[in-house]
Order: structure tokens, then C-alpha cells, then sequence
């Protein structure tokens, strides 16, 4: 039985034949790239979304040519249906195999996330680096929202299974990819605290207000100080925990005042 065709949209576009590489035009990279990503389109959306600044005859006409250019394969890469076009549903593209396993994770496949939580998977390469058309950057924008909410729900889900260093790496890549989101830095908190590391936490806590204060002129939300406040209920004085945290300051803040 012959492979699958692949397409490979993370990272540097690439497209397999019969598990060996395919050299395309840049066109016809942009046509399958779109095909790709959208299954089904019709010639006049397509032609005008990849060749947005020519007229609508010489739109269809580079449309045309770059059809022709496309691999022949056994099936045809593009069924033509009228003016409708479809990607084969034999073509495994690596961006849907992302976006089922980031789905999955929001959704709570707690199953699965025990079995092999999808780390590698969620911290992979961005689409199409280097292409600046509109249509890449508005679905690299939601492959980007994508796998950060998914990367916050897995870290959530290792941190209530007792995993807390796995939620860490999680956490983490949530954090190295978007520092100013405060969820991924709730997240580095909460994994903290479910080890005992109340030092650690409240370390982390101050370093995402002062990252706030200098960057946007803003306080963590109080979903965020909430999270603190019990462990210094009965702990040692608060002047203590004030030491534990060199740089910090945190006499202003509620949510880090003793009970």
C-alpha cells in the first residue's frame, strides 16, 4: 500500500510524495498551502486571495498555469468539482494533526493527557515562518491562540494528576511565548504550590507584576492574588516572606497580605 501524501505547513513548507520530498514553484507552494489549510474553495475566492493585487481575468489566468504546475499523483492532490476545488482528503497535513491534538486537550481528553501528555506536539514550529500574506498570518495567529490555551489546560490537567514538573514544562512554554499572558504564569504558580513551593510561587508571582508594571502600567488580576493569600494564613509574619522574595514588592498588595 502506497503512503499518504503529506504536507508540512510548521515550519518550512515541504510536501511528500510517496514519502519522498516534492520541489514546487512558489506558487504552487501558496496554492497547496491554502488548499491545505482550507479543504475546499472555489476558483474565484482562491484566485483572488492569492493574486489579490491583478485583475480578476489575470487572477484566473495565473490560477490556471499554477494548476497545471501542481505534482500529478495517484490520487490527484486537487479535485476539480465545477468552480469549486478540493484538497484530497488522502493528503495528511500536519497542521489538522495539531489542531485535533490542541482540541483534544482544551476539551479534557484526561485519557489520553495520562497516557502521553502532547508536549513536543504543542511547542512545535509556527506556520509558514518568513510569509507575511494576510491569509498566513490570520491562521498563524490562531494556530498561535490555539496552542496557548491548550498548553495552559495541559498544565492545569498535570497539575490536579500530581505532575507538577510535567505542568512546569507546559506552563513554561506557555510563558516563553507569550510573557505578558497572565494564564501561563497562573499556571507556573499553581505547579509551584501543588509541590509545597509557596517561595517559589510568590517569587513567580512577583516577577509577572513587575513584568506588568513596566510593560503595560497594570496589577495582575485578582484571580491571580487570590491564588496566594492562604498560605500565609498562620505562617510566619509577613515581614518573613517579604525577605524570601529579594526585589519584590509586595507590602501594597492584598493578596499577599497576612490573614
Amino acid at each position: 500500500m502506497l503512503p499518504p501524501p503529506r504536507l508540512r505547513l510548521l515550519g518550512q513548507f515541504r510536501l511528500e510524495l510517496r514519502n519522498e520530498p516534492v520541489e514546487l514553484s512558489h506558487n504552487s507552494q501558496r496554492l497547496l498551502a491554502f488548499m491545505g489549510l482550507r479543504g475546499r474553495v472555489s476558483r474565484s475566492v482562491l484566485a483572488g486571495t492569492l493574486w489579490p493585487d491583478v485583475t480578476e481575468e489575470h487572477a484566473r489566468g495565473s490560477l490556471r498555469t499554477t494548476l497545471w504546475k501542481v505534482p500529478r499523483d495517484d490520487p490527484p492532490l486537487i479535485l476539480c468539482s465545477g468552480d469549486s476545488l478540493q484538497i484530497t482528503p488522502a493528503l495528511r497535513v500536519d497542521v489538522h494533526a495539531l489542531t485535533r491534538t490542541a482540541l483534544g486537550v482544551v476539551q479534557g481528553d484526561v485519557r489520553t493527557l495520562r497516557v502521553r501528555p502532547p508536549l513536543a506536539e504543542l511547542t512545535g514550529e509556527d506556520l509558514l515562518p518568513g510569509w507575511d500574506e494576510d491569509w498566513v498570518l490570520v491562521e498563524r495567529e490562531r494556530l498561535r491562540q490555539l496552542r496557548l490555551h491548550a498548553l495552559d489546560a495541559l498544565a492545569d490537567v498535570l497539575t490536579r494528576q500530581g505532575r507538577p514538573a510535567l505542568a512546569l514544562e507546559a506552563a513554561w512554554a506557555s510563558v516563553r511565548t507569550e510573557p505578558l499572558r497572565e494564564s501561563g504564569h497562573r499556571a507556573v504558580v499553581a505547579a509551584h504550590l501543588a509541590e509545597g513551593n509557596v517561595h517559589e510561587a510568590i517569587r513567580q508571582y512577583q516577577a509577572f507584576r513587575r513584568l506588568l508594571r513596566d510593560e503595560l502600567g497594570v496589577e495582575p488580576s485578582p484571580l491571580f492574588t487570590r491564588m496566594l493569600p492562604r498560605y500565609r494564613t498562620g505562617a510566619a509574619p509577613a515581614t518573613a516572606v517579604h525577605r524570601s522574595a529579594p526585589g519584590g514588592d509586595v507590602s501594597g498588595d492584598v493578596g499577599l497580605t497576612a490573614g
